[in-house]
């Protein structure tokens, strides 16, 4: 059984399917270092190596957050290792790395997004999607409202179905982390463009082979991916964004509306308020038009 790697890769079937990638890939890189100082398994592995083994990681300029990830990776497998009997103690126990980098998230103005947004879309009037736009502006209008509309994550929207969005009620449903799924909240905007693309573009674009359920398709009539959305933006952005951005804008937008920072959690699918807090630091213009509207010093001054 050596290191157990295909065993502990079992082991992590309520994870998304990108972070057991993540996962074993770190997993492999340890293996591979530890095993040019003679480890064979993980018992041959004590607090000192691990350590060790991230200082490398720093002399090799990876990223705090690569390391940061790295070393949750090895939590992880090292606790399996002790609860499977492999191990008589873990020896990652509290291992502790550098914390990531706190870059805060870009965020969209009003302006770009309705550049963004309504692109392409003066023949359609107020509505959604221009339904004489060729399938595939039909499927962008759609993909870019979702992104932005519902706040979801782009590997969130490949993996919806077609049962998946619910029109009428304006909601989609959707398996975030963890495989735990939520119902996410979609404006009209985004239900019309919805709506045009799921009777318009997609039946163009499906395939004799395409998976039947998928919501999204690309040009070869398989499952839209995480490229392909980038790809999207990179035609349909006046200036480079990312995909996540959308995701970062629907949140600091909804905060600068008043709405409420644990609704604004549930919005997003985030398991800990932790992970909300971060925007609570991006949205400087509110905080400042707030303090200048409300304190008797800053009033009128500039």
């Amino acid at each position: 059984m050596a290191w157990g790697l295909d065993e502990f890769r079992r082991s992590l079937g309520g994870l998304a399917p990108a972070t057991v990638r993540a996962y074993l890939t770190d997993l492999d890189g340890f293996v591979s270092w530890a095993g040019r100082g003679g480890a064979t398994s993980p018992g041959d592995v004590d607090r000192v190596v691990l350590r060790r083994y991230l200082a490398f990681l720093s002399t090799r300029q990876y990223a705090r957050a690569s390391i940061a990830r790295k070393a949750a990776a090895l939590r992880s497998y090292f606790a399996w290792c002790a609860r499977t009997g492999l191990i008589a103690a873990d020896p990652a126990a509290r291992l502790s790395a550098p914390s990531p980098d706190s870059r805060l998230p870009r965020v969209l103005g009003h302006a770009e997004l309705a550049a963004l947004l309504d692109r392409g879309r003066a023949s359609a009037g107020d509505g959604g999607s221009d339904p004489v736009a060729s399938p595939s502006d039909q499927r962008d209008d759609a993909v870019l409202e979702l992104l932005y509309g519902a706040g979801i994550r782009v590997a969130e929207l490949c993996a919806l179905d077609v049962g998946d969005v619910d029109l009428p009620a304006g909601t989609v449903t959707v398996t975030g982390k963890g495989s735990r799924q939520r119902q996410a909240l979609i404006h009209r905007r985004a239900v019309e463009a919805l709506e045009c693309w799921i009777d318009r573009g997609r039946p163009a674009m499906v395939h004799p082979d395409s998976p039947t359920a998928a919501l999204f398709y690309n040009a070869r009539g398989n499952r839209l991916g995480a490229r392909d959305v980038r790809r999207v933006l990179d035609r349909r952005s006046p200036v480079p964004t990312h995909p996540h951005a959308l995701r970062h804008s629907f949140a600091t937008h909804l905060l600068d509306g008043g709405a409420d920072l644990r609704v604004v959690q549930e919005l997003l699918g985030h398991a800990s308020l932790r992970s909300t807090q971060v925007y609570t630091h991006v949205s400087k213009d509110r905080l400042l038009a707030v303090y200048e509207g409300t304190h008797p010093r800053a009033q009128g001054e500039q």
